[in-house]
């Protein structure tokens, strides 16, 4: 309201009304003096700025670096190596206490007698590029053998054992029917593919990242609790069932169980290939959502 009621005497004033030279001349020291305190204030507003992207929480690091990483991606699209190092980096130095986890908490606790223990999901954040979780597992639990179809995803263990198996599928590697099957009965879904053992490893945090690709790396895996432990996941593109990426289970047989016509493995290397057959979502299988108490994620 001042603003208006200045503008408006001004303009109906004569000229000998006006300021005088003087007046004018402390007014100008006003605003210059007004010019350099706005100045100092920029410079100390780019001083805050540059001390936030100092403190810049590791949460909020990896959601940044997520961002930029994924920011082209798409089913099947790999990020450059470049970036792929980058990501990895930033996993590699997060720990526990940047998420708000320890190891009492009542997610990794067995706090109700069952043959496979119930996981608990703690979700940062999720868009159509990426998505960003934890999966608390009691001792004992298991996440069954599943896919990451057109994925690329960083697993980062972040205390505990786990026991990790993951398989790639084999090239151009035959589908083995009913007809060759040694055992039918044992199996529900007859078809099954010849996969390669990728891992077959115990991993105990402090360790770095895992990385599987959309084809190799071990696309298909299984954790397996040996102690009560986390993993924080990062998965671009996210499971998504209308664009066709569901999440497949699949039981896996030791490749000496059945036979194909025309495969043939040397007797040292069989333990390194199995069958693959797709299975519904195991009905023991729990995985219950939580809320995640961590430092908050700023998304922009």
């Amino acid at each position: 309201m001042g603003i208006e009621t200045n503008l408006v005497d001004l303009k109906g004033k004569e000229f000998s009304e006006l300021p005088s030279v003087t007046e004018n001349s402390n007014k100008n020291s006003n605003a210059n003096s007004k010019s350099i305190t706005s100045t100092n204030k920029n410079n100390q507003s780019k001083k805050n700025r540059r001390r936030h992207k100092k403190m810049l929480l590791p949460v909020q690091k990896l959601y940044d670096t997520c961002k930029d990483v994924f920011a082209f991606g798409g089913a099947g699209v790999v990020p450059s190596p470049e970036k792929i190092e980058r990501l990895r980096s930033v996993l590699d130095n997060i720990k526990p206490v940047d998420l708000g986890l320890n190891q009492d908490m009542p997610h990794f606790r067995n706090s109700v007698a069952r043959r496979n223990p119930a996981i608990t999901y703690l979700h940062l954040h999720e868009c159509d590029k990426f998505s960003m979780g934890i999966f608390c597992l009691p001792p004992s639990g298991v996440l069954p053998l599943h896919n990451h179809p057109g994925m690329t995803v960083f697993s980062k263990l972040l205390f505990g054992t786990m026991h990790i198996k993951s398989y790639d599928w084999v090239a151009d590697g035959p589908c083995n029917t009913s007809s060759s099957i040694v055992n039918p009965s044992e199996i529900q879904h007859p078809e099954m593919r010849l996969a390669k053992v990728k891992v077959d490893s115990d991993f105990t945090a402090p360790c770095n990242a895992s990385i599987l690709y959309p084809a190799d790396g071990g696309n298909m895996h299984c954790f397996t609790a040996v102690t009560a432990c986390a993993v924080l996941d990062v998965l671009g593109p996210p499971y998504s069932d209308p664009d066709g990426r569901q999440c497949t289970y699949y039981l896996d047989f030791p490749f000496t169980k059945f036979s194909a016509d025309g495969v043939s493995v040397p007797e040292e290397e069989k333990e390194g290939y199995a069958w693959l057959q797709e299975r519904e979502k195991p009905e023991d299988l729990a995985v219950v959502g939580a809320l995640y108490r961590g430092p908050a994620i700023v998304e922009h």
